[in-house]
């Protein structure tokens, strides 16, 4: 799905009986998501659903009423920068419409949109900083461990306490293995 949405593929759902189902499946988001319902009007309530939300890093899918969604885009805004989001209107039937934006580039809606919305907002990322290369003395552990472990397995213990990513050390035993 991502690569689809990427190259700009248009993606369109299999009807089934539920319309968040439809709505993650056509999203490119991860599929570990939080279900909302129907967000509260109120808003001490709603600010206190996206605080709490906003701070988990799955995909977060609710329902709104295509009347109210304007009221809350500065919130959606002020509390998901930084992610991306699909509006899924009339899913399944002859006005299907899937607006997808990034949540910094909302603005109210100019035109009316109609029924009820299933909104996807995408997953947190989480940014890791590694650095770009093995050192010696990792490479000196791999060595050493090259023999008696997996692949897998020497990639997740040296990973776990390094700056470097999985594909760096996972590349380098592969190097190991096809030497040796």
């Amino acid at each position: 799905m991502k690569e689809c949405v990427k190259h700009n593929i248009k993606i369109i759902p299999i009807p089934g009986p539920s319309a968040v189902a439809a709505a993650v499946s056509i999203s490119g988001f991860s599929e570990k998501f939080i279900f909302y319902g129907f967000l509260p009007e109120k808003k001490q309530l709603l600010t206190n659903v996206f605080n709490k939300i906003s701070n988990s890093g799955e995909t977060f899918v609710f329902f709104i009423s295509s009347k109210k969604i304007n009221k809350i885009i500065p919130e959606l805004k002020k509390y998901f920068s930084g992610r991306k989001m699909v509006f899924c209107r009339e899913i399944s039937k002859v006005y299907e419409e899937f607006i997808r934006k990034d949540v910094d580039d909302l603005e109210i809606f100019n035109k009316d949109l109609k029924g009820e919305l299933t909104v996807v907002i995408s997953e947190k990322k989480i940014e890791k900083n590694y650095s770009q290369e093995l050192s010696e003395s990792d490479m000196s552990i791999i060595n050493k461990m090259i023999n008696k472990l997996t692949i897998k397995e020497i990639t997740e213990i040296v990973s776990q306490n390094k700056d470097v990513s999985k594909k760096e050390i996972y590349n380098y035993c592969l190097k190991l293995k096809n030497e040796i």
